[in-house]
């Protein structure tokens, strides 16, 4: 008697011992983990910001945050400063450009609208032409003096902060040229993949 309820017991125990050594292998035969089981996004969005990282926008005739030379205001040349950028996500089909000062008094005002830049593009040179269409394609729209092409810093005093913002899209948009910054903020809805964003700002008597 002893002897079967002893036998009985030890087939129980070694039942019980498999069963957890099946529940410690779950996260190792699934590759996870216990913190990506939980949360099953964790490694995609690791993913996606390494990727990110390398999206980046610079120029190199300011650093972030700091001053716009005056060449590029209305009390200088008025004409673009060169910009630069780093790989966009994969899906990346096309680049728009917003360039817009928060600060001016009667509300945001738009400095630059450029949109259908070609995906392989990496920047844009100082003095971008104010055409409707540059040679790689790419339209310009609007500014807020309802112009074509950038308009520089011309604050009506102190110091304005200037925003230049670009997107990554996933396709080429069908706007014609001339578009407005709203126009082109709802073309883009639903087809921005990235976005990155440069601060400069400039001070005016």
């Amino acid at each position: 008697m002893d002897s079967r309820y002893s036998a009985r017991k030890q087939v129980r125990w070694a039942a019980l011992a498999g069963c957890f050594a099946l529940l410690l292998r779950v996260p190792i035969c699934y590759g996870q983990t216990p913190a990506e089981k939980q949360n099953p996004l964790a490694t995609s969005n690791t993913a996606k910001g390494v990727q990110l990282m390398q999206f980046t926008l610079s120029s190199p005739a300011f650093a972030p945050g700091q001053p716009i030379p005056r060449k590029y205001s209305c009390d200088g040349q008025d004409i673009s400063p060169p910009l630069n950028w780093g790989e966009p996500p994969q899906n990346t089909r096309s680049l728009a450009l917003i360039a817009d000062d928060p600060d001016a008094p009667g509300g945001t005002f738009v400095h630059w609208v450029l949109y259908n830049v070609p995906s392989n593009s990496r920047a844009l040179p100082e003095g971008v032409a104010k055409s409707e269409k540059l040679a790689d394609a790419s339209l310009h729209g609007k500014n807020s003096w309802g112009r074509l092409g950038y308009g520089g810093p011309c604050p009506p005093g102190g110091t304005h902060r200037y925003f230049f913002k670009l997107y990554a899209l996933d396709s080429v948009l069908g706007l014609p040229s001339g578009a407005s910054k709203q126009r082109l903020l709802e073309a883009m809805q639903g087809h921005i993949v990235a976005q990155v964003e440069l601060m400069g700002t400039y001070y005016r008597n």
